[in-house]
């Protein structure tokens, strides 16, 4: 399968809750798919830690936990950057 950005991951000027997780779900995925290449990571990124002020404002991060243990740490240090509750590291 192909690696190309999702259109759902291009810019776009302001996203509401449905997209923001969506968003973040397909962030994520390729950012954990080893198949990703460095540059295509590196454009995601951004998009990914943009949904989070979003994500923990729903209570996202209380009511689910991230599997990863990577990934959960990563957030968990970006959202204690962002300030108050977040992940669970």
């Amino acid at each position: 399968m192909p690696v190309n950005t999702p259109t759902l991951l291009r810019t776009r000027p302001t996203l509401d809750a449905n997209e923001a997780c969506v968003t973040f779900v397909a962030a994520a995925q390729l950012m954990l798919d080893p198949a990703t290449p460095e540059t295509l990571r590196r454009e995601v990124e951004p998009r990914l830690l943009a949904q989070l002020p979003t994500l923990r404002a729903l209570g996202v991060f209380d009511l689910f936990e991230l599997r990863d243990p990577a990934l959960r740490a990563w957030l968990a240090d970006e959202l204690a950057e962002l300030g108050g509750g977040g992940v669970r590291a």
